[in-house]
């Protein structure tokens, strides 16, 4: 009878630990076990990016969209548009700055960076990761000053020292000498990578060395930076194995919408058989070597019947 005893009130106990703390999770892993199996399909996800009432759907609706093949459809990234701007939920504007991000044009770079200054730190942070894909040297000094506000939030500011590392300005670079005596070290080798590649030179982080070279380099800046935006990567786990119908794709590096460097053309421009001589660009051989460590993941790419989960959140 005691052993009895003692086995239910541990069942009890597991129960009440599960109801407590564990029956969210556990629904969650099931629900995105099915939703492997059966994802919502494009028209639903366009259903739920453009409902007014529910700012959860219209977050989820937006990342599927943003992610999909089409994604830059007009009608969809004039949505976008409209979410960046006005978006009271500040998820559904940094959602909505993420899709611009990929299918925006070099005049968005303006309206993402209105952003910056954003009362929530997640639309502060999705615009500066959006703003490492969009160029447009309009913004730089929107950048920089954001970059030098110790009040900032730390991430943040990595990922708007890594996107300053396409403008070889002087404003630029004495704001990266002098992000390098801010607290946090990650954000110090952030502005190394980026004053590396718009310098090309390896000073590390001694802020009179750099301003030594500035003063006595002859061209101290580099006119065309090499710079390619950075991408999210991890290893496989089990789940991606088991789940072989929907495999993981991950993004590679390339150059911002919006920066011309002629030579051979970037993968996305020989996509399409129309595409514009401005999107002519060569793909630089050295990649940042900062990645943030939230940068935005790839989702699996939306069949014409299908589309995928949301793409998990990281948050340069």
């Amino acid at each position: 009878m005691r052993i009895l005893a003692a086995l239910t009130s541990s069942i009890a106990c597991i129960v009440t630990l599960l109801t407590a703390v564990g029956c969210d999770t556990i629904s969650s892993d099931f629900s995105q076990f099915s939703q492997s199996f059966v994802p919502p399909s494009p028209a639903e996800a366009a259903r739920w990016a453009a409902d007014p009432n529910d700012r959860e759907n219209a977050r989820r609706g937006t990342i599927l969209l943003a992610n999909a093949p089409w994604g830059g459809t007009e009608a969809y990234v004039k949505m976008y548009r409209l979410y960046a701007q006005d978006a009271l939920d500040p998820l559904v504007r940094a959602a909505a700055l993420q899709a611009l991000g990929r299918h925006g044009d070099p005049e968005d770079a303006q309206l993402v960076a209105k952003s910056l200054t954003s009362p929530f730190r997640q639309a502060r942070l999705a615009a500066a990761k959006a703003l490492q894909r969009l160029h447009d040297p309009a913004v730089a000094d929107l950048l920089w000053t954001r970059l030098v506000d110790v009040n900032e939030e730390s991430d943040v500011r990595i990922e708007i020292a890594i996107a300053l590392g396409q403008y070889p300005t002087p404003a630029v670079f004495n704001a990266l000498v002098a992000a390098l005596s801010q607290r946090e070290l990650a954000v110090n080798i952030a502005a190394v990578d980026a004053l590396r590649m718009l310098t090309g030179q390896d000073i590390g982080i001694d802020e009179n060395g750099w301003l030594t070279y500035m003063a006595t380099a002859k061209d101290p800046l580099l006119n065309s930076p090499t710079y390619l935006y950075p991408t999210f990567v991890r290893e496989l786990d089990i789940w991606d194995t088991l789940v072989f119908w929907d495999p993981v794709v991950f993004e590679s590096p390339d150059v911002p919408i919006g920066m011309k460097v002629f030579g051979v053309k970037r993968t996305s421009a020989l996509s399409g058989e129309n595409a514009q001589d401005t999107s002519d660009s060569a793909v630089p051989a050295l990649a940042p070597t900062v990645a943030p460590t939230v940068a935005p993941t790839v989702a699996p790419t939306l069949a014409p019947t299908l589309a995928p989960a949301p793409a998990a959140e990281s948050g340069k």
